[in-house]
């Protein structure tokens, strides 16, 4: 099914996009956020240092352009890669600043900084007391205590590392510049067996019976794919191969009861974890936008995607129901890339 956004919607995003050239003035209050809201990672300009977190409050409609420069004093750092929420916390992965901020999710107070990173990505906590933290050029996977808030070790994995998903006590690993999903054993932290896909694996996310769907773009001869693995028997049950090269499947999720995928492809589509064949036509159409972000809040099915419009001024989230329809739109901060539901 295909969604056109209403005109007025696109009129107001248009007036509220065209403001680039009078910025608004920083907020100076810090600003404690309460349950049901979104955090939404602005990944900022690469080199500009201007990587931000904002909050959505779903309730009053209410946006937070910055949490954590009001709350700390200076700026987050420079490309806001993720962020992850676990055990009253939130790890905030800055890409080129080769850190992880850990904050107190409610104030966004800065509790530790855990440095020594190279280009990391993406954390994925394996036990109560220890993360993996993949990486855009270290050939490896830090393992970090989440106690000490200190990197205590490291995985050999060649190649770009991306998102990565716990399942039957091993960390599946998605990479970019290889054609594998790495296995990762979480109780000897070593990297036990690999699973043949198509080159530039991205994301990846756990069904509702328990099997994990990777999306990958293709390159190096290899075609761009969803692809649905056995994380006990380690291998590909199905193949949904795209018919072009210039396909390029990223920023995969599921909705709240994991039976529906969701994913980029230029406009966002979606297909049922049972469907058989890749979706015929958009759920939503860019027409005309840029989509880089993509989120689906797990308790009602909303559907959040981000317009990073020319990667310079700020972005737009555009929220639809779980029908498809459009129901509003946002000003975030600038390349927003990801959602973090509250």
């Amino acid at each position: 099914m295909m969604n056109k956004p209403l005109l007025l919607l696109f009129g107001t995003v248009i007036l509220l996009a065209c403001r680039k050239d009078k910025p608004e003035p920083p907020v100076d209050t810090p600003i404690t956020v309460g349950s049901g809201g979104v955090y939404i990672t602005n990944e900022g300009n690469f080199g500009w240092g201007n990587a931000g977190v904002s909050y959505y409050d779903i309730g009053t409609g209410s946006l937070a352009e910055d949490l954590f420069q009001p709350a700390n004093g200076e700026v987050l750092g420079d490309v806001c890669q993720s962020m992850r929420l676990f055990n009253g916390k939130a790890y905030v992965v800055l890409n080129n600043s080769n850190k992880v901020e850990v904050v107190d999710p409610n104030t966004f107070m800065r509790t530790a900084t855990i440095t020594g990173f190279s280009s990391p990505r993406y954390l994925l906590p394996v036990s109560n007391g220890k993360a993996y933290v993949t990486d855009l050029s270290a050939n490896a996977i830090s393992v970090v205590d989440l106690g000490s808030n200190t990197i205590t070790g490291s995985i050999a994995c060649p190649g770009w590392t991306e998102e990565l998903v716990l399942a039957y006590g091993k960390a599946f690993v998605t990479n970019q510049s290889r054609s594998y999903v790495y296995v990762i054993d979480t109780a000897t932290d070593l990297l036990v067996d690999s699973i043949a896909v198509s080159r530039g694996g991205n994301s990846m996310v756990e069904d509702a019976h328990g099997k994990l769907w990777v999306a990958c773009n293709g390159g190096g001869g290899t075609q761009p794919a969803l692809y649905r693995i056995d994380p006990i028997a380690l291998d590909v049950e199905a193949t949904f191969a795209f018919g072009s090269s210039s396909d390029s499947p990223w920023r995969l999720t599921t909705n709240g009861d994991h039976s529906v995928l969701y994913f980029l492809n230029h406009h966002v589509y979606r297909m049922a974890i049972t469907d058989g064949t890749l979706p015929a036509s958009p759920f939503i159409a860019a027409d005309g936008r840029n989509f880089y972000g993509l989120g689906v809040d797990p308790d009602n099915g909303t559907v959040y995607v981000a317009d990073a419009i020319d990667y310079t001024q700020r972005g737009v989230v555009f929220r639809y129901g779980a029908d498809g329809g459009t129901i509003d739109a946002f000003l975030a901060g600038r390349i927003p890339g990801g959602f973090c539901f509250n």
